[in-house]
């Protein structure tokens, strides 16, 4: 039987200046290192197919599908805030669309297929460590419940690309509600062409935010919605302990997506000035910058949309402004819920927000671990919480809060059992730390095996559940496992 992907494509319909038609490069011997089965049924594809030899070769880009209409998308970005008129899909080819199981229409893209033309000298190729990185970080995003796109596949092409070395060479099958960036809007933007924004506009509209379709003021409603769905998201980032590394507007995804996993990284100790990208020198993208740099991110993306506000551009800038104006109130609101839950708190009381501060600055003081400390503490909310004190160098600095915590916790009428579960389903006990990430790389990259990159991904997939089994997954690097820096791979 053929693989058949069952396509409609909406994207390659748009005009040619929104995209270049471009096949993916055949490679010479691709093998399938995995498949997301589930994520394959979710999209109607047959997970048996696409685990044969011909799957692998649709899904490292040798064979195009029937029904695929291959495009590489323009689109612009400020990098670093850095402004660059021309980026665009350099090494990925999205494949088309697809509608899954649930009617969400679904971009299905290679990544590191072959160049394109906005590839700026490249080689479109990707190597497999940030293949397996995206793997397994966007499938524990999913895991955690954080909007993310998502890894279908992983396969090696047979060949090596040149980085600062020979490494084998990889594909990443990627699936996402849509690839529409920030960026997107601003390669418009720069060329002045204000037909290409309305057209986009109500593409996206169409697509992610329908309801909208008869709203009084569609694109004052667009980019309201887009504010709010980025507040919450990266709320959620920030309380899991996730670092983007690279909120580029070219990053920055229309659909509230969590998208290109380059550099990112989960915290180990908490800082909020933590900063694991190589390339981010001066810590633009550091931890607790990720609201601020939302909103400038979204604030470029009003400037796009600013010719269909009003022609009367300070009416326009005024009328965008005070949709940007939402962005804190809906960040601190997502956030400041999340962290109450976080800490076993049912009810929002005068005083919460101080109290939570004050652990969060007892942790940033004694290295505390991120995740283990919320997950302890939902422990602590059963028992005498001396599990807990050994995340703190100077366990008394827990010890004095603790006294104000439970006497706050006290004022609620949940059992000690159902707060712990409570605090359970909502602070991780696994996510994917940076040393054992790095750990599974080297054992793909440098001896061919892949049963460490199973068995990571297997863990992550039930982030919220003690796996006895497995319990080693949630400790912390020792000092000789600290990763410092993680890189782009680009």
């Amino acid at each position: 039987m053929t693989v058949h992907f069952p396509f409609q494509n909406s994207y390659s319909a748009l005009p040619d200046s929104f995209f270049a038609r471009v096949a993916p490069t055949p490679v010479s011997a691709p093998r399938l290192i995995k498949l997301n089965r589930a994520l394959a049924v979710q999209l109607g594809l047959d997970p048996d197919l696409l685990e044969t030899p011909e799957g692998a070769e649709i899904l490292a880009g040798k064979t195009v599908p029937a029904g695929a209409d291959p495009i590489a998308m323009a689109y612009a970005g400020h990098q670093f805030g850095h402004f660059v008129p021309q980026l665009g899909d350099g090494r990925a080819i999205l494949l088309g669309e697809v509608i899954d199981r649930d009617g969400v229409r679904r971009d299905i893209q290679l990544k590191g297929s072959g160049p394109t033309p906005f590839s700026r000298r490249g080689d479109g190729r990707a190597a497999l460590g940030p293949v397996l990185r995206e793997y397994i970080v966007s499938e524990a995003m999913f895991a955690l419940g954080i909007p993310t796109t998502r890894s279908l596949a992983a396969v090696v092409t047979g060949e090596h690309v040149i980085r600062e070395t020979a490494l084998p060479g990889a594909v990443l099958t990627r699936v996402a509600s849509s690839h529409i960036r920030v960026g997107t809007f601003q390669y418009f933007a720069v060329r002045r062409d204000t037909d290409a924004i309305r057209r986009l506009a109500d593409h996206v509209i169409a697509r992610h935010y329908p309801d909208l379709l008869h709203a009084e003021r569609p694109y004052h409603a667009l980019l309201a919605a887009i504010v709010a769905r980025q507040a919450e998201l990266i709320a959620r980032w920030l309380l899991v302990g996730f670092i983007h590394g690279v909120m580029n507007t070219d990053n920055s995804s229309i659909s509230g997506e969590t998208i290109d996993y380059g550099p990112c990284a989960f915290m180990d100790a908490y800082n909020p000035a933590q900063v694991f990208s190589s390339i981010d020198e001066m810590g633009r993208y550091a931890y607790a910058n990720q609201p601020r740099i939302g909103l400038w991110n979204l604030t470029r993306l009003a400037e796009c949309l600013l010719p269909l506000f009003s022609d009367d551009q300070e009416k326009a800038v005024a009328e965008a402004q005070d949709i940007l104006g939402a962005f804190s109130e809906t960040f601190s609101a997502a956030y400041q819920a999340g962290l109450r839950s976080k800490v076993g708190l049912f009810t929002a009381r005068d005083g919460d927000e101080a109290l939570i501060q004050d652990l969060l600055d007892a942790m940033a003081k004694n290295q505390a671990d991120f995740t283990l400390t919320f997950r302890k503490l939902g422990d602590a909310a059963a028992d005498d919480g001396a599990d807990l004190r050994a995340q703190f160098m100077e366990p008394a600095a827990f010890d004095e809060w603790a006294g104000r915590w439970r006497a706050r916790i006290a004022l609620e009428p949940q059992t000690p059992a159902e707060r712990r579960a409570a605090m359970h389903a909502v602070n991780p006990i696994f996510i994917p730390r940076n040393h054992r990430v790095e750990a599974v790389i080297q054992a793909a990259v440098n001896d061919d095996n892949y049963a460490p990159f199973e068995e990571l991904v297997k863990v992550l997939a039930k982030p919220y559940e003690d796996q006895p089994d497995y319990a080693a997954y949630a400790d912390p690097p020792l000092p000789d496992q600290l990763v410092l820096q993680t890189f782009c791979g680009t």
